[in-house]
């Protein structure tokens, strides 16, 4: 009987197919935030001003969730979102880390100045 690590030398891995989805299980949290309306419900609800990284609150707020989901621990880590098809389950434009930042500065700024009023 062969040994096993010897199979497993035959394997090659190889990431060449666009289609592919790297993180699969992200259909079901997409899904639902999908038909909750998170992101249409955060764009009226959230107003963040003239503030620079302002725009989309609602899909900023889905791509650091939905990066969370996908085991993300930071803001770079929303990149991993962007590999293969992963977009294409999520029901909505994945922001760049260089946009998703600035939106959580300004969150957090505008969070602070209503906490002390």
């Amino acid at each position: 009987m062969p040994s096993s690590h010897v199979l497993l030398d035959q394997v090659d891995v190889v990431f060449d197919d666009e289609h592919a989805v790297a993180s699969a299980g992200l259909l079901l949290p997409a899904t639902l935030a999908e038909r909750l309306g998170i992101e249409q419900a955060t764009d009226q609800l959230v107003d963040l001003g003239d503030r620079p990284g302002a725009a989309h609150p609602g899909r900023k707020l889905l791509t650091v969730v939905h990066a969370l989901v996908a085991g993300g621990d930071c803001i770079d880590d929303v990149e991993l979102l962007r590999c293969g098809s992963t977009a294409s389950v999520l029901g909505h434009r994945v922001m760049a880390a260089s946009t998703v930042g600035p939106g959580c500065a300004a969150l957090r700024s505008a969070t602070s100045a209503s906490s002390t009023r």
